[in-house]
């Protein structure tokens, strides 16, 4: 079970990458990009949280560096989707739903890799949300967006949650493969619940100037 369990999330951290590269071309397509910068811009998104989180850890060598075929994936993704760029507002459902999924599943590898270093719980649960998260900040930076991050909208919160339930879960004594799909079902229901309704954080709103 645990090896089926484990096997998942490896698949589900493939579609992830794939999906972030390809979200990441959409939005070198709307700053008219060139091809260079599609996928790099790519390869940063889908592989950046990793990054950050390693360098961080002082956890090497980096994902992208012990196997370089994903530098391959992402960047392929990327350039794919110039291909295919027109028809994907059909497949708008399907990508909300994938990028969902990559938060959360980014995130519980994120805690993962702070756990078996045997980080505290604060760099645990910060190490889910860089995973999750600052592959997209440094995409939104590099096309000059204020990063979906720092917005009101349902997103580091759901990676600090999911994180929070998944470190919860392990050291209550769950089963690893229990407190993972609780996890990642709980992460998964309330990023598409929010984009369904529209929950969304407070804002903090000041007008007044100083002079």
């Amino acid at each position: 079970m645990a090896a089926v369990t484990e096997e998942a999330l490896h698949v589900l951290y493939f579609v992830a990458i794939i999906v972030e590269a390809m979200t990441a071309a959409l939005a070198a397509g709307r700053r008219q990009m060139d091809w260079i910068g599609v996928s790099l811009l790519g390869c940063i998104t889908a592989l950046g949280g990793g990054s950050m989180r390693d360098v961080l850890l002082d956890h090497h060598p980096l994902s992208w560096e012990a196997n370089p075929y994903l530098l391959l994936i992402t960047a392929g993704a990327a350039l794919a989707t110039i291909a295919i760029a027109r028809h994907i507002h059909h497949l708008r459902r399907l990508f909300l739903l994938l990028d969902a999924a990559g938060l959360v599943v980014f995130t519980v590898i994120g805690c993962n890799v702070a756990m078996a270093l045997d980080k505290p719980f604060i760099v645990v649960i910060a190490s889910g949300m860089i995973t999750g998260c600052v592959g997209g900040v440094l995409r939104d930076i590099l096309c000059n967006e204020i990063p979906l991050l720092f917005r009101a909208e349902l997103y580091a919160t759901v990676a600090i949650l999911t994180g929070l339930i998944y470190w919860t879960g392990q050291m209550a004594g769950l089963h690893h493969d229990i407190a993972l799909v609780i996890a990642l079902a709980f992460g998964l229901s309330l990023r598409l619940l929010a984009l369904r309704f529209g929950w969304s954080m407070p804002k903090f709103v000041y007008t007044r100037d100083l002079h």
